[in-house]
């Protein structure tokens, strides 16, 4: 009998990486998630331990040594929120650069496939619209953001370079803003901060008039498009995100209607190297993986409300959230 498909997920119990790692356990796949719990945490794979997982607690940047030998190396380990930007700069460096290159090295030495979760960071504050995968991007790298734009900029030139010189099979995925259950509540990010603030009967925040605009997808589209991107032949980056642009006051508005709250907007001063517009050119991941989001927005939303609610009345935090955190700009994952 063939053994099951064997795949290591970095960044494994955080919120991307929980569901991408919930997915492939489902599609019969045998799952180490390796999480140091920087950003991540144990409840968001508590559910799969009964199951063919494995969790191991460690950071990727240092060296990787699995009992078994992987098919699959899924690199998503990089603390990815605006709220971590400032708040652990040499972890999102390290990540990116000592991370990035230690699960290369697994992922070669087992000849495994390797899939590295860059981000739409990549492109900065665009002056082309929407960005296409040949975008060179406008990004400051002396700002706050830099961290995390400047090592996603590397991971990628490190894993094209494996790709080059070693002949490793390598796939590079640009994820644009995604949102879902799992998020952490204090992570910054546009939606979980207005979900909070709604929930808890406070005014959302908007930074700058709120016309700067978004394209959010629902993580059950983000872990599909994965999946599909590493089962496909393509090697050079592939947007994934969702080409449906909105702005942030539109989001506001999407999220008091159906959450039923009576909160107000209030205005605040726009963060510095806040993207303008950010928005995917897909036209790759259409022709290439047959891919595009399906999940409509207000539909992801109701079930991401569903979620904070539910959180928040398991763990009696209802009062203690919705603060104002800033900024609310969303990164990747």
């Amino acid at each position: 009998m063939s053994r099951k498909p064997r795949a290591l997920v970095t960044g494994g119990a955080g919120f991307i990486g929980s569901h991408l790692c919930e997915r492939l356990v489902s599609e019969g796949y045998r799952v180490f998630c390796l999480d140091n719990l920087i950003t991540g945490s144990p409840e968001n794979v508590a559910h799969l331990l009964d199951r063919d997982f494995e969790f191991i607690e460690q950071d990727a940047i240092r060296p990787i040594n699995l009992s078994e030998k992987m098919d699959e190396v899924y690199h998503l380990a990089s603390p990815a929120s605006p709220a971590d930007f400032s708040r652990l700069p040499l972890e999102i460096l390290e990540a990116g650069s000592l991370g990035t290159k230690n699960a290369l090295v697994l992922a070669q030495a087992a000849g495994a496939r390797f899939l590295l979760a860059s981000t739409s960071e990549v492109y900065g504050d665009p002056l082309v619209h929407p960005q296409p995968e040949d975008y060179r991007g406008n990004v400051n790298q002396l700002g706050v953001r830099g961290v995390y734009d400047e090592a996603k900029r590397y991971a990628e030139a490190l894993t094209m370079t494996y790709h080059r010189h070693h002949a490793l099979d390598t796939r590079i995925a640009r994820i644009f803003n995604t949102y879902g259950p799992r998020m952490r509540p204090d992570d910054g990010r546009v939606i979980p901060n207005f979900i909070q603030q709604a929930l808890a009967g406070k005014p959302l925040s908007i930074y700058g008039e709120g016309t700067q605009t978004r394209s959010f997808q629902y993580v059950d589209d983000l872990t599909c498009g994965l999946i599909r991107l590493m089962k496909s032949g393509e090697s050079h980056p592939v947007n994934l995100g969702n080409p449906q642009e909105l702005a942030v006051r539109e989001i506001a508005g999407i999220i008091i209607k159906l959450s039923g709250s009576k909160s107000d907007i209030i205005y605040e001063p726009l963060p510095e190297d806040d993207p303008r517009r950010r928005c995917p050119e897909i036209s790759r991941a259409r022709e290439v993986l047959g891919w595009e989001p399906r999940v409509p927005v207000e539909v992801g939303i109701k079930h991401t409300i569903e979620w904070f609610a539910r959180r928040a009345s398991l763990t009696g935090t209802r009062k203690d959230t919705g603060g104002r955190k800033k900024p609310h700009e969303d990164s990747r994952e």
